[in-house]
């Protein structure tokens, strides 16, 4: 059976707001990436992140981003790569703490939000942050956009990389992601998005927002948890995925 990931970022609490549906996600998704207080989250949230998905067999991300608590980390950042290196080694660092603490193993790295966009386009940010990685631990896997410089910088250094699409977010004709400030970046129809997903993994292409057919390597497919239908579409998604023949598995038996 053909295998592939599917992750979700969770873990975007804060003091007290609650932003998200982690404990229903949770349970239709095989990788989490946690936030690590930059973007969002505290220590106490990070902590209970980890030991969910550890209770639910899902594996455990870091999810680091700009320290932009105000703008959610989806506002660009002019930082140098020295400055953008220490501020992922330091999230990745805070969240394997909580991992060893609970007994689980720190799996993969997905960079958040506007730092994940403008590293898809910048090589120096991209080599930044896959030297991060690496120098943590060469073992760790990267997530990060298909076709993107991440991809390139990652091979480059030797740090395994797998390939993400997103279920509920439109392209750009280059294979970027469409700006959320745009019209229709978001896709909230779950038919819609269920028939992106598997014609991404069926086919390995999906249509830009412009209708440009785009090419992609789908190793693992990413939903929000923070869409008013993330749970919806994380149970149709993993349905679908599963009628198809296609199993969900964490990216440590893909890549």
């Amino acid at each position: 059976m053909h295998k592939i990931d599917l992750n979700c970022d969770l873990g975007e609490s804060f003091g007290n707001y609650k932003l998200g549906l982690d404990d229903e996600v949770i349970k239709y998704i095989s990788s989490a990436n946690i936030a690590c207080g930059f973007h969002e989250s505290d220590p106490l949230v990070m902590q209970k992140t980890v030991a969910l998905a550890r209770d639910n067999g899902v594996a455990v991300g870091a999810h680091p981003g700009f320290p932009d608590l105000v703008g959610f980390g989806r506002r660009n950042m002019n930082v140098s790569p020295a400055e953008a290196k220490a501020f992922v080694q330091y999230q990745i660092g805070a969240l394997s703490a909580f991992c060893k603490a609970a007994g689980c193993r720190l799996a993969h790295v997905k960079p958040h939000g506007a730092l994940y966009n403008m590293a898809g386009k910048d090589e120096t940010l991209a080599a930044a942050i896959c030297e991060a990685v690496y120098e943590f631990d060469p073992e760790l896997i990267l997530l990060c956009l298909s076709g993107s410089k991440m991809m390139s910088a990652a091979k480059k250094i030797g740090l395994r990389a797998a390939s993400e699409v997103f279920a509920d977010r439109a392209y750009e004709d280059d294979g970027s992601l469409v700006a959320r400030g745009k019209p229709d970046a978001v896709i909230t129809d779950e038919d819609e998005a269920v028939s992106r997903v598997i014609g991404m993994v069926k086919n390995g292409t999906v249509e830009s927002i412009n209708g440009k057919i785009i090419e992609l390597k789908p190793d693992s497919i990413c939903l929000h948890g923070d869409g008013v239908k993330a749970v919806e579409f994380a149970r149709r998604i993993k349905a679908e995925l599963n009628a198809n023949g296609i199993e969900t598995a964490p990216l440590a038996q893909i890549i």
